[in-house]
């Protein structure tokens, strides 16, 4: 996969977005990204006695379904913001600062090991993995999920298209690896296998993002996420009001009976074991 040209400043540059991002993205994206909790944690076999870390844990809502299984849990984060969050969220839970692709653990610590939508954010998605295989035991499992492509994670779609016919998507943001590249089935298989997991699953995950009003979507990205945020807070105002009012209609489109707008959010969840050493 495309590799950036200088990883230390996506690196840093993703690290200082959820500083900022660490106080909007429950109330963003916290519904929406939580439903995955149940599957990740059920294709590792996440139970009672459980040895299990949660990388990118945000504010740890993997980590307290893990520990509502009887797993013991660790979560990690490299945002101290996103961190504090967790912990003042679920106190009795072990939450560590730490990076993905450098684990502060020794070798084979855990049973499993997950990354809920943390993929999407790491300069070198190849290293986070052979990280996690290093700190499994063999046979352990290990599961991350990520969005779909635009076209089928529905809100982001929207988002994006906005930016291209009314803004600019090019606003000089250090280059990371493509955000999307983990929604293609055959690149999850092919980058676990270079890294020495086996039985390697790939599934697909159908889930709506249940909103109460058409600009919820727009405000969302804009506040809790990093790379489309960065974009936006660098389109002039005018720009921002039609990709504001695209987003609007476009989320309209999904109404539903209740009044309130269920917009598609397709999500890629894979899972592997970590083989024999």
């Amino acid at each position: 996969m495309t590799r950036p040209s200088d990883a230390s400043a996506f690196h840093d540059f993703e690290r200082a977005g959820w500083q900022r991002a660490a106080e909007h993205y429950p109330r963003a994206f916290g519904d929406l990204t939580s439903k995955a909790a149940g599957p990740l944690l059920d294709v590792v076999a996440a139970g009672t006695g459980t040895r299990l870390l949660d990388v990118a844990t945000g504010p740890g809502f993997v980590a307290a379904a893990g520990a509502e299984r009887g797993a013991i849990v660790t979560g990690l984060d490299f945002s101290a913001a996103m961190l504090a969050e967790a912990r003042r969220r679920f106190p009795s839970i072990a939450f560590r600062e730490g990076d993905a692709e450098a684990l502060p653990f020794g070798d084979a610590e855990f049973d499993a090991v997950v990354m809920n939508y943390g993929m999407l954010h790491l300069a070198h998605p190849d290293a986070a993995m052979a990280e996690a295989r290093r700190v499994l035991r063999p046979g352990g499992r290990y599961a991350f999920t990520v969005w779909g492509a635009p076209e089928r994670a529905i809100g982001f779609g929207l988002v994006l298209r906005a930016i291209e016919k009314y803004g600019n998507p090019d606003v000089g943001l250090p280059e990371g690896p493509p955000f999307f590249h983990f929604s293609d089935v055959a690149a999850c298989r092919r980058t676990l296998e270079s890294v020495g997991y086996s039985d390697i699953d790939v599934e697909l995950l159908r889930f709506t993002w249940r909103v109460q009003a058409p600009d919820e979507v727009f405000t969302a990205i804009a506040t809790g996420g990093v790379r489309t945020a960065a974009v936006l807070r660098a389109q002039p105002d005018g720009a921002i009001a039609q990709i504001r009012e695209s987003v609007r209609r476009g989320v309209e489109g999904y109404r539903t009976n209740d009044g309130a707008f269920e917009v598609p959010m397709l999500s890629v969840l894979a899972s592997a074991t970590s083989a024999t050493r």
